[in-house]
C-alpha cells in the first residue's frame, strides 16, 4: 500500500506546487482530520472519498486496508509527532511518499526571529506530563511544547510551572500559526497567562530568564519535616550513597517505600529527571509533606500513595527497576515479598539498616526471595549510630 502524506498549514487557501497538485488530481481517496477537510475540500476531484482520521485509529486503518493508494493531509511536518509516524507504526510495510511543511514550533520560532537549533521539544498532545517535567527540572534554555485543548493548555502549563517554582521562564504562545487571517503570537510572563484566552490550535516556546538552583545533595534541614523530627529523614550523605547504589541513570521506574518527608524521592527526581517516581507512605501526613517539599525543590511528577504498603493495589503501577525501602514497620518479610513479585529483571533494592536486627531482617528477606547481597557499606554521620547501606539484587 502507498501513502502520499502532504503537510499543510491552517490557511483556507493552499498554494501547492505543481507536483503536489498532480498527486491530488490523480487520486480519489483522501484522508485527514475534519479541519484538514475544510481547508482542502475545494481542491479535491469530483467523486472523491474522504476517510476522516479520528479515534479509534484502528478503525481508520481497517478502512485503509482495502485501498491501494491514499492521499493524507496532515498538519505541518507529518514526521514531527505526526501522522506519518503513526502509519509507520500501524503499517510498517506501507510505502510513504512525504511532502512536509514547517511544523508549528518552527513557525513560532520564525515569528519570534528566534534561532531554534538548541530548542528541546516536548509533546503534551494527549500525553502525560512526564517529559515536560523532565525538561523543566533539567533546565533547558528553550523548551518548545505542543499543547492540546484539554489538559495541557498554555494556562495549565503556566499553572504547573508556577506551582513548582519555575517562574524563571517566559512563555511565547502561537495561535493558528500559518493562518494569514487569524494567526497571533506574543510573549508573556507566566503570571499573565491566567487572564488570557488562546485560540486552538496553539503551541508555546519557553525561554529561560535565569538559572534555577539545582543542588547535588539537599541538606536535611532544608526539608519540611514530620513534626520537626530530624531523625525521621534520611541524612544527605546516606541519601546520596543510597541513590548511587541504586544506579538510577539507566533506570526508568523508581519506587520509594516509606517516603516520610519524600527526601529520597525528591533527590532522585532532581538528579534523574527522566525517572518515573512512585512513593509510598503509611502516615497520612505524608501527602502534605511530599507535596510541600516537591514544590520547594521543584520536582513535579512524583506520584504518592498513602496507606499500608501491604494493602495498596500495585497492579496498575509500572513495575520498578529500582526500589528504596525507607521504612518497614516490622514487616520487612511481607514488603520484600510484595516488591519481588513485581521487580523487573536486573532491578535493585536498597535498604538502610540502623541496627543489627534490621540488617538481619533484610538479609533474610533477600534469601527468601532468591536475591543476593551485592553491596553492604557502613557509614557513620556525626554522632548518629553506624548505618549499613545495603543493596540487594541478582548478580
Amino acid at each position: 500500500m502507498k501513502f502520499y502524506v502532504l503537510g499543510i498549514d491552517d490557511n483556507k487557501v493552499q498554494h501547492f506546487k505543481p507536483e503536489i497538485m498532480d498527486v491530488i488530481k490523480s487520486h480519489t481517496v483522501f484522508s485527514g482530520g475534519s479541519r484538514h477537510h475544510d481547508i482542502v475540500k475545494e481542491l479535491l476531484p469530483v467523486g472523491y472519498q474522504w476517510i476522516e482520521i479520528k479515534i479509534p485509529l484502528k478503525n481508520v486503518f481497517e478502512r485503509y486496508q482495502s485501498i491501494e493508494e491514499v492521499v493524507v493531509f496532515a498538519s505541518g511536518d507529518p514526521l514531527f509527532f505526526g501522522f506519518a509516524n503513526t502509519i509507520e507504526r500501524m503499517m510498517p510495510d506501507a510505502e510513504i511518499i512525504l511532502y512536509p511543511y514547517f511544523n508549528s514550533l518552527q513557525l513560532l520560532a520564525h515569528r519570534l526571529l528566534m534561532p531554534y537549533q538548541d530548542m528541546h521539544i516536548v509533546s503534551l498532545t494527549g500525553r502525560p506530563w512526564h517529559k515536560f517535567d523532565e525538561a523543566l527540572i533539567t533546565g533547558y534554555d528553550k523548551i518548545g511544547v505542543l499543547t492540546d485543548n484539554r489538559e495541557h493548555t498554555p494556562q495549565t502549563i503556566a499553572d504547573r510551572m508556577l506551582y513548582y517554582g519555575y517562574d524563571n521562564y517566559t512563555m511565547a504562545v502561537g495561535e493558528l500559526l500559518g493562518n494569514q487571517e487569524s494567526e497571533h503570537f506574543d510573549t508573556y510572563e507566566l503570571d499573565e497567562i491566567k487572564s488570557k484566552t488562546f485560540k486552538f490550535p496553539n503551541n508555546i516556546i519557553l525561554r529561560k530568564k535565569h538559572v534555577r538552583h539545582r543542588p547535588l545533595g539537599i541538606p536535611e534541614s532544608d526539608f519540611n519535616l514530620l513534626n520537626g523530627r530530624t531523625k525521621m529523614i534520611t541524612k544527605m550523605p546516606i541519601r546520596l550513597l543510597s541513590l548511587s547504589m541504586l544506579d538510577l541513570r539507566d533506570k526508568e521506574v523508581f519506587w520509594d517505600v516509606g517516603f516520610c518527608t519524600g527526601s529520597v524521592s525528591i533527590e532522585a527526581k532532581m538528579q534523574f529527571p527522566h525517572l518515573q517516581v512512585f512513593a509510598f507512605e503509611k502516615r497520612t501526613e505524608g501527602t502534605d509533606l511530599i507535596d510541600s517539599n516537591s514544590r520547594k525543590f521543584g520536582t513535579p511528577g512524583i506520584v504518592p500513595f498513602i496507606g499500608d504498603f501491604i494493602d495498596i493495589d500495585i497492579n496498575t503501577i509500572p513495575r520498578p527497576d529500582a526500589v528504596f525501602i525507607g521504612g518497614h514497620g516490622g514487616m520487612m518479610k511481607e514488603i520484600m515479598a510484595k516488591i519481588c513479585g513485581v521487580l523487573n529483571v536486573n532491578a535493585s533494592v536498597v535498604f538502610n539498616a540502623v541496627s543489627d536486627e534490621s540488617r538481619e531482617m533484610f538479609m533474610d528477606a533477600l534469601t527468601e526471595n532468591n536475591l543476593d547481597l551485592i553491596e553492604d557499606i557502613e557509614i557513620k554521620i556525626d554522632d548518629f549510630n553506624m548505618i549499613h547501606v545495603m543493596k540487594g539484587g541478582r548478580k
